[in-house]
């Protein structure tokens, strides 16, 4: 049986001629999630939680142009023919490879600059990323994009959605896979994985945690980009997601193999810093 029903609205208010996405709340709340946890726990880790929000103010604004460069890049075609739609976010295309691949050059910057040791920060910002990913999932939901091929609406109920979400995957009459709630789904899980290893002591070495989210996203990756029908293309057998996936994991697990042959050992972390490393941080970012 076929049930028409009205798309959520994507405008959640309007501030006078200016109207206010759900899809730009959504974000930003996801942002500020994954701000507030990072802070609290560099704290535990004897950094100072300023970090992180300074860290923020850099790596926002350039992951945000990295995920935009990303997909205009592998549009190249499009955007040569139409350079006024470059800058036109607000008609769609930024990719979180991009996004990721930006915020995290710039991390590695900061770090340098304040002389904080990376993989800690990295396994600081790792699980929390995961979960504004997760959050962040919700505004393609709004939206009705990011979604996989036809299915029938038999097939939405059997997977025992809510009906709001088989509702929503409703587009012009057309049912359509819910990728964007199965990587939601899948960043969810993998940050309450990630959280119970971190917090198990003297079990991951610092950087570990970051290669873990790494290794978790690529792999879930993958699998969830071969649904979807809005892919970025290599070629047309290879999607642009799926092969950065396989060399993301790759490259981890060799990192964390080269890793493992290191001497003297990486310590854990959940030591956090070292007496030697919080000098270190407060000469390169003295009181003011």
């Amino acid at each position: 049986m076929n049930v028409l029903v009205n798309a959520i609205d994507p405008i959640a208010f309007s501030l006078g001629p200016l109207e206010v996405h759900w899809y730009g709340v959504i974000i930003a709340a996801a942002i500020f999630v994954a701000i507030f946890l990072s802070m609290k726990e560099a704290e535990k880790k004897g950094l100072e939680g300023d970090h992180i929000i300074d860290m923020a103010l850099w790596a926002l604004p350039i992951a945000f142009i990295g995920a935009r460069l990303y997909y205009v890049l592998f549009e190249l075609g499009y955007y040569l023919q139409n350079p006024d739609q470059i800058l036109a976010i607000w008609n769609g295309g930024i990719a979180i490879y991009g996004g990721l691949i930006a915020g995290g050059l710039t991390v590695y910057w900061f770090t340098k600059k304040r002389g904080i040791p990376i993989w800690l920060v990295l396994d600081i910002l790792a699980p929390n990323v995961l979960l504004a990913q997760a959050i962040g999932r919700w505004g393609n939901f709004i939206n009705q994009e990011a979604h996989g091929g036809e299915v029938t609406r038999s097939f939405l109920e059997k997977l025992h959605l809510p009906e709001f979400i088989i509702n929503q995957m409703n587009i012009n009459g057309v049912y359509y896979h819910p990728t964007f709630l199965y990587e939601s789904l899948w960043s969810l899980l993998g940050f309450v994985v990630i959280l119970f290893l971190r917090r198990r002591k003297n079990l991951l070495r610092r950087g570990e945690v970051a290669l873990t989210y790494v290794l978790w996203y690529s792999l879930g990756r993958f699998f969830i980009e071969g649904l979807r029908t809005d892919s970025l293309w290599l070629v047309d057998w290879l999607r642009v997601s799926q092969a950065l996936s396989v060399v993301l994991f790759i490259a981890a697990l060799v990192i964390w193999f080269i890793r493992c042959q290191d001497y003297p050992p990486v310590p854990y972390y959940s030591a956090g810093l070292t007496p030697d490393e919080k000098e270190s941080t407060a000469s390169a970012h003295p009181e003011k």
